[in-house]
């Protein structure tokens, strides 16, 4: 009985995980915020030929590393691999147009809500029509083309079961696979859709539904740290108050 009381005091007083509540202080002594993106998403996340970085949640990411007095180092993931690279702790916050899902939010805490969206169908302008329903997306004869992983093809697994389905590795020129007539439409995040017929004009459009299939939430994915929790909180609602978060979001949507 001595031995196994002895073991249980032992393991009582071992110390717990060292990140589960110090990731604040490891970004402070490194002296840099680690943003997992995937720089395949604008408005919120594009990465160039060169290796560099833009989009809305770029600038925020790089407004909260200032706020920190910490320089920022963008981590680069894929939709697919985000919960698996956020489970390994590649990064301290992901950022760029990420969805709040429940797989996610069983790993770790997102911050409030920077933006609420919907699933939309975008296609070429003649198109724009012919897909004004889930009904008419879901048909044997229509090509429907999804990026891997996340919401996307989740919701196009789902939803879309008739369809005739391809998944595309790169986020980035999915969309081209519909302007080329090799795809016919794809369901994704409603400013995307808005964005994208943006920076194809005349030739992709927000398909005619009456409204979005879905209802999402952006916000940016937090190392659990009720710290870093606190602090990323009280930014954040300082950058939406002053309307710096909207600017910047409106800027990002006219950028070419």
């Amino acid at each position: 009985m001595r031995r196994i009381a002895a073991l249980l005091l032992g393991l009582l007083i071992l110390p717990g995980p060292a990140s589960a509540e110090a990731v604040l202080d490891a970004i402070r002594t490194r002296g840099a915020l680690r943003v997992g993106t995937t720089g395949d998403y604008m408005p919120f996340t594009f990465r160039s030929q060169d290796g560099s970085y833009s989009g809305a949640d770029i600038d925020m990411a790089r407004r909260l590393a200032a706020s920190l007095g910490v320089t920022v180092v963008f981590v680069p993931t894929t939709w697919a691999t985000l919960n698996d690279d956020y489970a390994q702790e590649k990064f301290d916050i992901a950022m760029g147009g990420i969805t709040r899902l429940p797989a996610r939010l069983a790993l770790g805490p997102f911050s409030r809500t920077t933006f609420v969206d919907g699933k939309r169908p975008v296609a070429r302008c003649a198109d724009r029509d012919r897909f004004s329903s889930l009904a008419a997306i879901d048909r044997p004869e229509v090509r429907v083309v999804v990026n891997p992983g996340a919401s996307n093809e989740d919701f196009a697994r789902r939803n879309l079961s008739h369809a005739t389905l391809t998944v595309h590795a790169d986020n980035a020129t999915v969309f081209d696979e519909i302007s080329a007539g090799r795809q016919d439409v794809m369901v994704t995040d409603g400013i995307e859709a808005d964005h994208q017929a943006a920076l194809h004009p005349g030739v992709l459009c927000p398909a005619a539904v009456p409204e979005p299939f879905t209802r999402l939430e952006k916000a940016y994915w937090l190392r659990k740290d009720a710290d870093l929790e606190r602090l990323v909180g009280a930014w954040l609602d300082e950058e939406i108050a002053s309307g710096r978060w909207q600017t910047t979001l409106g800027a990002a949507l006219q950028a070419p």
